[in-house]
């Protein structure tokens, strides 16, 4: 199993990542991680009870890593909790590149149209203190 630790201005955040049931998404993660990419980016998009966002180089929810990722849904991941690790995307299916989420609640509305690939396994308190421009300090993937 892999963990991801994102090391916030506020604290970290560590995720499970789906490898099996989602290893597209999981392994552009895991990529753009040990690229270094996620590091200093700010959480660019909090919406209070639902999301906090990050991921974008433009810092406004409009850029990516350049490379699209097909959309990569699976029945047995659901948006059925705080905590739920996913990729944004436009309105474009496959569309997803760098961009992900961290849900604030439970919202099934959102299953099967958005990649989930990871849990929160400790920090949720941190997740939930991300105010919109706290920034990732590191992102790193390691092997449990």
């Amino acid at each position: 199993m892999k963990t991801a630790v994102i090391q916030t201005n506020k604290g970290t955040i560590e995720f499970e990542l789906f490898e099996e049931l989602a290893p597209i998404t999981s392994a552009n993660f895991i990529k753009l991680a040990g690229q270094g990419f996620y590091d200093g980016l700010t959480w660019h998009r909090v919406v209070p009870g639902f999301v906090i966002q990050g991921g974008c180089p433009k810092g406004n929810g409009t850029g990516g890593s350049g490379e699209n990722i097909p959309l990569e849904v699976c029945p047995e991941l659901k948006h059925d909790s705080e905590g739920v690790v996913a990729m944004a995307r436009s309105v474009l299916p496959d569309s997803a590149s760098s961009q992900f989420y961290i849900t604030l609640g439970a919202f099934p509305h959102l299953d099967m149209q958005y990649a989930v690939f990871g849990k929160v396994t400790k920090g949720m308190d941190v997740v939930k203190s991300i105010e919109q421009g706290d920034f990732m300090l590191k992102v790193a993937v390691r092997e449990d």
